[in-house]
């Protein structure tokens, strides 16, 4: 079966690439495992969708169609040193109506897969993997496991952090793993959050309150393998009390809605992210740490970047061509770059042994209550976090 370009992994940054291309003369094929599952309940892995993303996904058909029960806006957010450094974002001081919106990753896949599966130009192959890749001169022929035979002008890689296009392809990439990991659930809480996002630099990691619709919350605890194995191991109430007093306890009482799970942390950074007929996008092209909540923001405005350059592409022109596809590298290089660089700073600033001592912690807090006392520059990175 012939394309124009196949795209390796159907999360949200693969599907996103395939559904901005509706509008498009190309021909596209998703290899995917398996479909976006319907969850009973709430889904522990959320996302903070920044504006741009939202209107990107809203171009591209998605956020209208998604259920607004089940979204929620984030007016402010407060964040907290670990010796008295504060600092508050608010919507309404930089002159916009949200920070960022709040939406389950189920909610997304499922709404995304939904509408790639509408398009004409796009087939849906599932369940599907990738067994064999090889790239020649003229074109990329995939095998899967089935036996089925792909070819295409152009590979996307947007398989995960450990991509099989990837190293089936030769890049080699960099891991930096942080040695902790990602504590993630879901609360009922006893007081309203007021559309409110907090974030806590504690000495045991880096905590975050994420609103959801009514009174629940979703959290992130970036913490070290060992701690995150103690929270993991206790009871649910145990657990309720714990995270409640890690958050000095703003929102009362909280209760479970879903157990909690965890996930490795860690940076990847690669070389390059095109060669010939093939482009990586998403985690398949970048890792960073969670804290800065942005991961899955580089994710749709790679799946952006791609489709503007692959949709601009002359008929005449081999949308292969690692020359023409320069133009998408070019265009991501920068702001994954300060992305990368500014949360490992922070994570370092305030996770690494030496960053304990106290003139560093006095330091680093006494920097964030100034940053809070500077409304211009803060303004700039509200505005800049959101697109």
């Amino acid at each position: 079966m012939d394309y124009d370009l196949i795209i390796v992994g159907g999360g949200l940054a693969g599907l996103s690439l395939a559904v901005a291309l509706r509008r498009s003369r190309l021909r596209v094929a998703v290899v995917e495992a398996q479909p976006p599952v319907q969850l009973a309940g709430w889904d522990a892995r959320i996302y903070a969708v920044s504006p741009a993303n939202a209107r990107f996904l809203d171009a591209a058909g998605i956020w209208r169609h998604l259920d607004a029960a089940r979204i929620a806006p984030v007016r402010k957010m407060s964040v907290h040193g670990d010796r008295g450094g504060e600092l508050e974002f608010s919507a309404y001081a930089s002159g916009v109506g949200e920070l960022a919106w709040i939406v389950e990753a189920s909610l997304l896949q499922r709404e995304l897969w939904e509408t790639a599966r509408r398009q004409g130009n796009v087939d849906l192959l599932c369940p599907a993997a990738p067994a064999r890749l090889d790239i020649g001169d003229r074109e990329a022929v995939l095998e899967l496991a089935d036996g089925r035979v792909l070819s295409a002008r152009l590979i996307v890689a947007a398989d995960g952090a450990d991509s099989w296009t990837r190293a089936a392809a030769g890049i080699d990439v960099d891991f930096l793993p942080y040695r902790q990991m990602g504590v993630v659930a879901n609360f009922t809480t006893a007081r309203p959050h007021h559309d409110t996002a907090w974030q806590w630099f504690r000495a045991d990691g880096v905590l975050a309150w994420l609103p959801l619709p009514g009174n629940l919350i979703s959290i992130v605890w970036s913490t070290s393998a060992a701690h995150a194995e103690e929270l993991l191991a206790l009871d649910a109430q145990e657990f309720c009390a714990r995270v409640a007093a890690a958050g000095d306890c703003r929102l009362g009482t909280l209760q479970p809605v879903t157990a909690p799970a965890a996930f490795p942390l860690r940076l990847m950074r690669a070389p390059r992210i095109v060669a010939p007929r093939l482009a990586l996008i998403g985690d398949a092209a970048h890792t960073i740490h969670p804290l800065s909540g942005h991961g899955i923001n580089l994710g749709f405005q790679d799946a952006r970047s791609l489709a503007d350059v692959l949709g601009a592409c002359p008929p005449h022109i081999d949308c292969g061509d690692p020359q023409w596809l320069r133009r998408h590298e070019r265009a991501r290089k920068e702001e994954v770059l300060a992305l990368q660089s500014v949360t490992h700073g922070l994570q370092r600033l305030f996770g690494a042994p030496q960053a304990q001592l106290a003139p560093i912690a006095a330091l680093r807090n006494f920097g964030m209550n100034l940053f809070d006392r500077l409304p211009v520059i803060k303004d700039a990175l509200t505005r800049y976090a959101m697109g």
